[in-house]
C-alpha cells in the first residue's frame, strides 16, 4: 500500500484570521501526495484534476480523524489559513495516510526546522521527492516525542511556571501524565480493555499479513471484476472482506450480510435491508415499485460496489429479483446494472431458510448467477486450526463424509475435561430457545454481587433494528461467576477476540462499577463498553454502545457463525440442516478444546447438489491448472 499518496474528493478552504471562509474548491478527484523539499521539510502537495498544482510546507497541523472510518477526514493548515477536507477515501488507506504525515511531521519536529534566514540564504536547487515509507524508527520517535509534551504540560502551567508537587522524593514521585506517556512507549499487555492508545499502529508493527490466495482476491476487486470467493470455516473469508471495504470508497460501497450476525461482523447492514424489497417474495413487479421509492432507489444509484456475505443463506429467486430491480433501478442492461458484486460465503455451511415443502434453491442455482460472477477463487489456508488432523476431519465433516477415524476421534472427545481455572465450555445448541433457558437458568444460580449494564443507543426509534444488528443485548446483567464470551475484537495481539471466553471475578471499585473478567488466554481485564456502528438504508447511522460481553454458557450455531471458540460443548442430537453440525464443530480452535456429547454418523450431511457444485468448480479448476502448468510451468491460485 502506498503511504505517501491518495486520490479522493476534496474540498479547500482558505480561511482568515477568524476562521471564516474566503474562498472554496471542490473537486471530485484529488491527488494527495507527501514528499519533502530540498531543505527536509514535510510538504503536502494537491494535484488537482485540472493539472493545477499547490505545495504546503507542514508546520503547525490538526488533524480531525473522528469520521476516518468512514473515509473522511480534516487537514488543519493553520500557518496558511486553510483546510482540506478529505472524503470518500478509501477508509484504510486515509488511516495510513494520516498516520504517515502526521508521524513524519513528529519526527521532524523533534530534530528542528531549517530557519527562514538560511532558506532565504540558500542556493539550493528547487526538489520535491515522495516521502520515505514508515518505519519503527519513526514511531519511536513520534511516541517519544509525543510522551515528552505529555510530561511537560504535566510539570508546567499555561505561564510555563513549574507546578509544586506534594512530594520532594523525586524517584518515586511521578505525574499522572508522565505515567501516561510511559504506556504511550510501552505497554505490557494488562490494563483495561478500551484503551488502545498504548499500542503503535497495528498495521505496521503487527501486520496481519495476507496470503497469496487472499492477495490475488484483493487485487481482482481492485480490478473491477464481479467475484465470488470460498473457503471452508477459519480461512479468514471474514477477515479479507473487511480489508475490501477498507480499500473501497465509502460512498459507493454497501457492505451487506444475509443475516444480522454477519453483518455485525464486518461492519455492514442486512442485505434485505440494502435492496428494500421486503422479504423478496412478491411479483417482481411489486418489487421494483417497492425499490423506486426515493430513498431506497437513491441507495441503489450511488451503489457501485456490492458486497455480500453468508452467501449460502441467500435464496436464489430472490438473488434474481436484486439483479433485475438493480437493472432497472440503475437504468442499464449490464448485469446487477453495472454493480460490482464482492460474494463470498461457504455453500456447504449453513443453506437459505424454507417453510414447510418449500424447495431450497441456492444462488449458484439462480438464473442469473453465471451472468454476472466472473471469477471465483478459493481460500484453502487454514487460520483458525493449526492441528492438521483436526483440519482433515473438519474437511470430512464438511462434505458430508465421515469415515471410521473421524468417527471415533469425536466420539472420544466426550471424555474431554475442558473446564480450566472455573471457565466451563460453552454449549452449542441448534435452537436459540435451548440457549436462553440454559443462560438464564445459570444465571439464577448464582448467588455472588450483580450488576446491571443499560446499552446508551442513539435512535430508541430503531431499537429492534439495533437488536436484530447488535451482538450484546440492550440489557446486561452481570453477577461474579457468570461465564462469557466478547462479542468484539478488543486486542488480537493478546487473545482478547470475538469469542474468547471468561468468567466474571468481580466489579470495578467505584466509577461504573464494570466487570472485572478473567479470561482463558490468561489476561484479568476491566472490560470498557464499546461502541458499534450500524448503516442502515437511506444512509442513516445507528450505534449502540454497550459492555461487550455476553453470557456464554450456551450460544446457538447460527449466532456462533464467525466466532473462534477456547472451549466448546457441542450437542448435536437435534442437527435439522445440512452443514450445521459442521459450522458447530469448525467453531473450536483444537481438539483439546473440544468435547462432542453425542456424536452420531447421521448428524453429518451435505446437500447433494452443493456437493455436485464444488464438484464441477474441481474438476474445471484442474482442467485449468493442467493447461497452465504446461504453457508456463507455474501453478496458480485456486480459482475457478
Amino acid at each position: 500500500m502506498d503511504l505517501h499518496t491518495i486520490t479522493c474528493s476534496a474540498t479547500l478552504e482558505e480561511l482568515n484570521a477568524k476562521g471564516e471562509t474566503l474562498r472554496k474548491m471542490q473537486h471530485k478527484n484529488v491527488t494527495f501526495t507527501l514528499g519533502r523539499n530540498e531543505f527536509r521539510d514535510v510538504i503536502l502537495c494537491v494535484n488537482f484534476p485540472s493539472k493545477r498544482e499547490m505545495k504546503y510546507t507542514l508546520r503547525d497541523v490538526l488533524v480531525h480523524k473522528k469520521f476516518v472510518k468512514d473515509g473522511k477526514a480534516t487537514i488543519k493548515l493553520t500557518t496558511d489559513n486553510t483546510q482540506v477536507m478529505m472524503s470518500n477515501c478509501a477508509p484504510d488507506k486515509l488511516i495510513m495516510f494520516l498516520k504517515t504525515m502526521t508521524t513524519k511531521l513528529e519526527c521532524l519536529k523533534k530534530k528542528g526546522f531549517v530557519s527562514e534566514r538560511l532558506k532565504w540564504k540558500s542556493d539550493l536547487p528547487r526538489t520535491f521527492d515522495e516521502i520515505s515509507p514508515l518505519t519503527m524508527r519513526d514511531l519511536k520517535e513520534a511516541h517519544e516525542a509525543k510522551a515528552k509534551l505529555a510530561e511537560k504540560c504535566d510539570l508546567y502551567t499555561p505561564k510555563g511556571k513549574r507546578k509544586r508537587c506534594a512530594s520532594d522524593d523525586k524517584e518515586n514521585q511521578q505525574p499522572p501524565a508522565s505515567k501516561m506517556a510511559r504506556k504511550l512507549i510501552c505497554n505490557d499487555g494488562k490494563g483495561t480493555i478500551g484503551l488502545q492508545a498504548s499500542s503503535l499502529p497495528e498495521a505496521i508493527t503487527n501486520p496481519v499479513k495476507l496470503t497469496k490466495e487472499q492477495t490475488t482476491v484483493l487485487e481482482s476487486v481492485k480490478s473491477g471484476q464481479n467475484i465470488f470467493f470460498t473457503g471452508s470455516a477459519g480461512t479468514g473469508k471474514s477477515f479479507l472482506l473487511r480489508r475490501i471495504i477498507g480499500a473501497l470508497p465509502p460512498q459507493h460501497t454497501y457492505a451487506t450480510a444475509s443475516t444480522g450476525v454477519a453483518a455485525c461482523h464486518i461492519g455492514g447492514t442486512t442485505l434485505h435491508q440494502f435492496a428494500g424489497i421486503g422479504s423478496g417474495q412478491a411479483a417482481i413487479e411489486q418489487c421494483i415499485q417497492l425499490a423506486s421509492r426515493q430513498q431506497v432507489a437513491q441507495q441503489w444509484r450511488k451503489c457501485n460496489h456490492l458486497i455480500i456475505d453468508e452467501i449460502s443463506m441467500v435464496d436464489g429467486d430472490f438473488f434474481d429479483k436484486l439483479e433485475t430491480v438493480a437493472r432497472v433501478i440503475k437504468k442499464s442492461d449490464k448485469p446487477f446494472g453495472g454493480i460490482q458484486l464482492i460474494i463470498c460465503g461457504d455453500f456447504l455451511q449453513l443453506p437459505p431458510v424454507t417453510k414447510g415443502s418449500e424447495k431450497r434453491k441456492f444462488c449458484f442455482q439462480s438464473k442469473s448467477w453465471s451472468k454476472v460472477i466472473q471469477l471465483k477463487l478459493e481460500l484453502t489456508v487454514v487460520k483458525r486450526q493449526s492441528d492438521s488432523k483436526f483440519i482433515d476431519i473438519l474437511q470430512n465433516i464438511r462434505l458430508g463424509r465421515c469415515p471410521d477415524y473421524v468417527y471415533t476421534t469425536l466420539r472420544a472427545t466426550a471424555k474431554n475435561n475442558i473446564q480450566r481455572e472455573g471457565i466451563l465450555a460453552t454449549q452449542l445448541c441448534t435452537h436459540k430457545e435451548d440457549v436462553n433457558q440454559i443462560n438464564n437458568f445459570q444465571l439464577k444460580k448464582l448467588t455472588g454481587p450483580s450488576k446491571r449494564y443499560e446499552a446508551t443507543d442513539s435512535e430508541e426509534a430503531y431499537l429492534k433494528q439495533i437488536n436484530y444488528l447488535c451482538p450484546v443485548p440492550a440489557t446486561l446483567e452481570l453477577t461474579v461467576g457468570a461465564q462469557v464470551m466478547l462479542a468484539k475484537n478488543v486486542d488480537v495481539s493478546q487473545g482478547l477476540v470475538n469469542g474468547a471466553r471468561g468468567v466474571v471475578v468481580g466489579f470495578e471499585k467505584g466509577g461504573e462499577g464494570l466487570p472485572v473478567v478473567k479470561f482463558l488466554c490468561g489476561q484479568e481485564v476491566t472490560v470498557k463498553p464499546t461502541r458499534w456502528t450500524f448503516k442502515l438504508a437511506g444512509g442513516v447511522f445507528l450505534s449502540r454502545k454497550q459492555v461487550p460481553l455476553k453470557l456464554a454458557w450456551a450460544i446457538s450455531i447460527h449466532k456462533s457463525q464467525g466466532m473462534t471458540l477456547d472451549c466448546v460443548e457441542i450437542s448435536l442430537s437435534k442437527v435439522f440442516e445440512s452443514g450445521q453440525s459442521y459450522v458447530a464443530l469448525s467453531r473450536a480452535k483444537n481438539l483439546e478444546g473440544l468435547r462432542v456429547l453425542d456424536f452420531d454418523k447421521k448428524c453429518v450431511r451435505s446437500d447433494p447438489d452443493v456437493l455436485k457444485f464444488y464438484h464441477r468448480m474441481s474438476l474445471k479448476q484442474k482442467m485449468m491448472d493442467g493447461s497452465i502448468e504446461q504453457e508456463s510451468g507455474m501453478k496458480r491460485p485456486k480459482h475457478w
